[in-house]
């Protein structure tokens, strides 16, 4: 599904990833855990392709994003990738549902089907009464929960979530890590998340350590 070889990214004189190389199976959970300034969100920022490594390449599904021109990098990224991210980035002037149906526009699918398929999945995430509240009138929780709709919105192959619990309080931190199993169950998804929470990546089919920039473990 995925695979990462030989990756290395610096900013200035600053090392930041070391000849990094894994591979993330289809339908995995997988959680990358360390300290901060490790190169936990560097990795997951290349590996979604927001970020260009210094050398080295990321191959998803078979696709080697190295070798891809900007405008075909941003349509592969709409079409195959989804974000979760701390802070939502929810617009604010936008409902919840046409926050989800951005990616869906941006793809230019047709507006019956994006935003039925929005009202599908914020149905699915219980999200239903609240397809026409602005962010300022929902929880964080439920917040999260629209941006994993919009997230989901173009059926992409992988979720890729940096420190999506780290505004959440510990009962919505397990009902979003119990979401994230029901989501790989019910639409065969991978997720690679980026968490400082070692007890919830304990749960994942997988962890990966970095330490100074390189994979421990």
């Amino acid at each position: 599904m995925i695979k990462v070889e030989n990756i290395n990214k610096s900013f200035g004189d600053l090392k930041i990833l070391k000849n990094i190389n894994l591979q993330i199976c289809d339908n995995e959970i997988v959680s990358i855990v360390g300290a901060s300034g490790a190169g936990k969100t560097t990795l997951l920022q290349i590996m979604g392709t927001l970020a260009k490594p210094d050398s080295g390449q990321i191959i998803i599904n078979d696709k080697n994003i190295s070798e891809l021109k900007q405008k075909q990098l941003s349509t592969f990224r709409n079409q195959n990738i989804g974000f979760v991210f701390q802070f939502h980035h929810l617009l604010p002037e936008f409902t919840a549902i046409e926050n989800v149906c951005i990616p869906g526009f941006i793809a230019k699918k047709k507006k019956v089907e994006v935003e039925e398929r929005a009202k599908e999945l914020l149905g699915f995430l219980n999200l239903s009464h609240r397809i026409t509240h602005k962010p300022n009138q929902m929880s964080g929780g439920e917040k999260q929960r629209v941006a994993i709709a919009r997230a989901l919105i173009n059926n992409p192959k992988v979720i890729f979530a940096d420190e999506p619990t780290g505004n959440l309080d510990s009962k919505n931190t397990n009902e979003l890590y119990e979401l994230f199993f029901s989501l790989r169950k019910e639409f065969g998804k991978t997720f690679v998340i980026v968490t400082h929470n070692l007890s919830l990546a304990e749960r994942s089919d997988r962890k990966f350590v970095i330490e100074d920039g390189e994979i421990k473990s």
